[in-house]
């Protein structure tokens, strides 16, 4: 068999892993090492995969995911995801659907620093289900809702999504969270629009709630400045050069911690909680680009990557539409496969294509989380879905999947609207960069 039959023969069998349940990860290092051994040598395989899984775990650049993933959990013990909540409810909850809106604005706050998508919904799902259920919310609507807010914590900075991607591709961290705030805004408010359409046409949806006062809205903005103060000091701090994107992870995970410690939210329980919770999912982020990276050797040692990019850049189609079918390809693959994972198996692949035809690999990281965000609440993998459903067991995997489909309208419009006008993605990279 030749390097190219192999490298065709490992995707089919990685695939067929996948769908058996097997960890990512270690279903990327197994295709890896027997196929680089059956192109190379077994010693090559395996002086490779010893290589690459140090090189991973100690490697300097890396140490930002953990860093960041903590800042992420201290937050979350902390209370200022109910903060969050409490403070857009105050501004927003007295119209048809302002409690679901709410939930769309304070997963976006909490995704502001937190980084994950799962992590945010499974947060919101413990602090907005509850009230939205109080308030005779559809159940459809309320699930839905977190379910697609959740993804807003892939896109918007710090995203563990764009890191990976930024490591894969060496492209800079910074321009790539400068790239998703944009889009990350319009997202949200494109949910919020949805929200409203429907609990407009059917007040039952979403019942108005209460109505505050000037001076209760004007206090419940207290809930917003611890957030605020983190994600200026590392965002902020990050562009106008003070820190690094590493040591900015770190002085958002400190701060975190001090914010913490001033409200008394913190005990041994919780930074117990915050260590495990940190570990656990750094870990599995560590191991998932251990994984890629060893299937990556094995992609180019069968040069696959090389023929697909030949083969895309040879078809007699405009540069517009080469990308639309590659969209499409994880418009289509993100309903199977887990986002983090799509990402590290198939950049090494369509990234090179990307360069080829001249598109602007910042723009095209955005994209790729935005389709990827698709995929989160789409089935059969849907992993928000599955969390929402994980937290609030009353309600059926069926009822939150109807509830997310009008958010995928949403998601597939701002995709239309950012590969129209790119320079929406592009315009803060530009004007800070």
């Amino acid at each position: 068999m030749s390097p190219v039959q192999i490298g065709i023969l490992g995707c089919i069998i990685l695939f067929g892993l996948l769908f058996t349940s097997m960890p990512v990860a270690f279903a990327m290092i197994a295709t890896g090492v027997i196929g680089f051994a059956m192109i190379v040598s077994p010693h090559a395989a395996f002086s490779m995969v010893i290589a690459d899984l140090y090189e991973t775990f100690s490697s300097y650049s890396l140490t930002v995911i953990p860093l960041f993933v903590m800042m992420g959990q201290v937050a979350f013990h902390a209370g200022i995801s109910k903060r969050l909540f409490r403070t857009a409810y105050a501004w927003i909850g007295h119209l048809r659907g302002g409690l679901a809106m709410a939930t769309v604005g304070a997963c976006a706050g909490f995704g502001a620093i937190c980084g994950s998508g799962p992590a945010t919904a499974a947060t919101m799902a413990s602090v907005a289900l509850p009230e939205m259920k109080h308030y005779g919310y559809d159940d459809s609507l309320a699930s839905g809702t977190i379910a697609a807010g959740g993804s807003l914590g892939m896109l918007i900075p710090p995203s563990v999504v764009f890191i990976v991607y930024a490591l894969m591709t060496e492209q800079s961290i910074g321009d790539l969270f400068l790239a998703g705030i944009v889009p990350g805004i319009l997202i949200a408010g494109l949910f919020c629009i949805s929200i409203f359409i429907r609990c407009t046409k059917n007040e039952k949806l979403g019942p108005a709630g209460p109505k505050h006062s000037w001076k209760v809205k004007i206090k419940s903005l207290n809930g917003v400045v611890e957030t605020l103060l983190l994600f200026l000091l590392v965002m902020g701090g990050m562009f106008l050069g003070l820190f690094t994107p590493i040591e900015a992870a770190a002085i958002g995970a400190a701060g975190s911690f001090i914010i913490a410690f001033v409200q008394k939210e913190l005990n041994f329980h919780k930074i117990k909680q915050i260590l495990l919770e940190t570990v656990r999912t750094s870990s599995m982020v560590f191991f998932i680009v251990a994984g890629a990276t060893v299937f990556g050797r094995f992609l180019a040692v069968s040069r696959i990557p090389f023929t697909v990019a030949q083969f895309f850049v040879s078809l007699p189609l405009p540069g517009w539409m080469v990308m639309m079918l590659i969209i499409g390809f994880f418009l289509i693959a993100g309903c199977f496969i887990d986002a983090l994972a799509l990402v590290t198996l198939t950049i090494p692949i369509f990234f090179p294509v990307i360069l080829e035809l001249g598109f602007d690999p910042i723009w095209f990281g955005v994209i790729v989380v935005v389709i990827t965000q698709m995929g989160v609440i789409t089935p059969p993998v849907g992993v928000n879905v599955y969390v929402v459903s994980g937290i609030e067991r009353d309600i059926p995997l069926p009822v939150i999947f109807k509830g997310a489909l009008p958010f995928l309208l949403m998601l597939v419009i701002a995709a239309v609207i950012l590969i129209i006008f790119p320079q929406i993605c592009l315009f803060l990279p530009n004007l800070l960069g």
